[in-house]
């Protein structure tokens, strides 16, 4: 086993120690170390990180317990200061991070940089949300002492954050999605204190990122305990995290039995917590008769780079096709070429390339599942893109066909349009839902949009479901299983609210009021009173 001494980009902050952050301290070195290993060529990487011993992780809640009542009652202009804060020092480390993230996970450097972009993007976008004061979602209703029968009180409701939320980084996305990702963004925004349980296959990359959070944290002189950052087994600190009494909420991007088991850990508790988790899909695409025979060979060429970008390690890759019977074979012939010429890719750790190659291979043997493309023997390490037909018959008989793939694997089910809907129905929940048709094709098949409507978060007309904008209209979620739960999304301003829960004060004087309710609204934000928007 080669080791390789990791060299830091010059004129970073970070110095790479390999232990947990416990509030402003790191961890000691002493626990069982785990490596990174640079999935590409199987180098290990230096240095090795530490998994926290029990007290540290205790000492972690604990300060983040003790910064919740100090944090909670910061302004939104100062936590959007920290937001804001946490972007720039990030945006300062982003070569570190682009050379770092490469060679942990196999990813080009330039998604690396558009990722780090993305993710200093969001950061901003919720201090911005902060800024105008909408989410709260401020209510008020004014007394009337004298209504009959029953005098009517003054109410006034906004929403306030939970406390501590434990955030569980994901393999594949080793910003957006990881220590300072969107989960860690929306809690920050609303006044939670942050734990984070680091991934495996990028702890060089987190210590960057996390490093960089507290820089932001001290400058901005939030409370020690806001954020924490602990490495070792999701099986030992993570669950030790879910199970926490101080832990009020959980962030969660992994595979469904990661999730299911933290979704089990959390309602056992005494006091049972959310636990908000990303989980699985396999993203449905129809594509209707009418636009394949006006644009086949463009449409084919879309689905492949859908299917095979970041080697097919995205939530959001089309895993499943349905074409109408009779309408395919244009498109087929070219989308085969195109999986003929493609050249395999890294992925991104080995267990993750295990998976797929065991999904692919029992994909293959299904009754009634053809494979008719793939490209050249990959490597050691490597993801080859894949594609499998079968009837819509055979899939509505065969629940193991709708198992995601997570890889650039695809299955193409062709069956008569009423087939198709009757199978789209027969789908659990998903994250995304893509059709394409003509204008008079989509306005004609009204039933299958509603069907789709109910099976996914997001719907998408004529277009490919990799790539997700971060807006406040985005929802990236969906009914069970895709996500824990269908009413959230995990991007956009909307993933604020996960964190947050409603509180009403009735009858208050002006002087205990949040000045968010006051009658003077001396912060000028949005709200809704007596019914009205203003």
């Amino acid at each position: 086993m080669t080791f390789i001494l990791y060299q830091l980009p010059v004129n970073t902050h970070t110095t790479m120690l390999g232990t947990s952050f416990i509030g402003y301290s790191r961890g000691l070195s002493t626990g069982p170390q785990a490596f990174a290993i640079n999935p590409a060529n199987g180098e290990v990487m230096e240095p090795g990180y530490a998994a926290p011993s029990s007290a540290e992780v205790e000492q972690a809640v604990s300060l983040a317990a003790s910064a919740f009542p100090v944090y909670r009652m910061t302004s939104a202009s100062e936590r959007a200061k920290f937001l804001r804060a946490i972007a720039a020092e990030i945006e300062a480390s982003v070569d570190a991070i682009a050379a770092r993230g490469a060679a942990e996970t196999g990813l080009p450097e330039a998604r690396l940089r558009g990722e780090t972009a993305r993710t200093i993007g969001q950061l901003r976008l919720f201090a911005t949300m902060l800024d105008d004061g909408s989410w709260l979602d401020a209510r008020i209703e004014t007394a009337i002492p004298d209504r009959q029968p029953i005098a009517k009180p003054d109410l006034r409701s906004m929403l306030r954050p939970l406390g501590p939320v434990a955030v569980f980084c994901a393999s594949n996305f080793p910003l957006a999605y990881s220590v300072a990702g969107g989960d860690t963004a929306s809690a920050l925004a609303v006044g939670c204190p942050v734990i984070v349980k680091a991934h495996s296959s990028h702890p060089g990359t987190a210590e960057i990122v996390a490093s960089a959070v507290v820089r932001a944290s001290q400058a901005c002189q939030m409370p020690e305990g806001v954020f924490s950052v602990l490495y070792g087994s999701g099986r030992d600190v993570g669950m030790t995290l879910v199970k926490h009494p101080s832990v009020k909420a959980v962030g969660f991007t992994g595979s469904f039995a990661g999730g299911r088991a933290l979704m089990d850990a959390a309602a056992a508790r005494p006091e049972p917590i959310p636990v908000y988790a990303e989980m699985s899909s396999i993203n449905p695409v129809v594509m209707l008769p009418g636009i394949l025979a006006e644009k086949s060979a463009a449409l084919a060429e879309g689905f492949f780079q859908s299917l095979t970008m970041g080697v097919g390690q995205f939530c959001t890759n089309p895993g499943l096709l349905f074409l109408q019977d009779g309408s395919q074979q244009p498109f087929i012939d070219a989308l085969t070429e195109l999986i003929h010429k493609a050249a395999p890719g890294v992925m991104l750790n080995a267990g993750i390339c295990q998976a797929y190659q065991d999904a692919t291979s029992n994909a293959a043997k299904q009754l009634g599942v053809t494979q008719i493309a793939s490209t050249n023997p990959p490597s050691n390490g490597q993801g080859a893109p894949m594609i499998f037909v079968c009837s819509a018959e055979s899939f509505l008989q065969n629940p193991a066909l709708t198992h995601e793939m997570f890889g650039p694997a695809s299955l193409i089910v062709i069956g008569s349009l009423d087939e198709i809907a009757a199978a789209a129905e027969a789908l659990e929940g998903q994250l995304t839902a893509s059709i394409h048709g003509t204008s008079a094709e989509l306005a004609a098949n009204g039933n299958l949009l509603e069907i789709l409507e109910r099976r996914a978060g997001r719907i998408i007309f004529n277009g490919f479901p990799t790539g997700v904008e971060v807006c406040h209209s985005m929802v990236h979620g969906g009914p069970y299983p895709s996500t824990s739960g269908g009413r959230s999304t995990s991007v956009g301003t909307m993933a604020a609210a996960r964190f947050a829960r409603a509180v009403a004060w009735q009858n208050a004087p002006q002087s205990l009021l949040p000045a968010e309710l006051q009658d003077a609204n001396p912060l000028s934000i949005p709200r809704m009173v007596d019914g009205k928007r203003c």
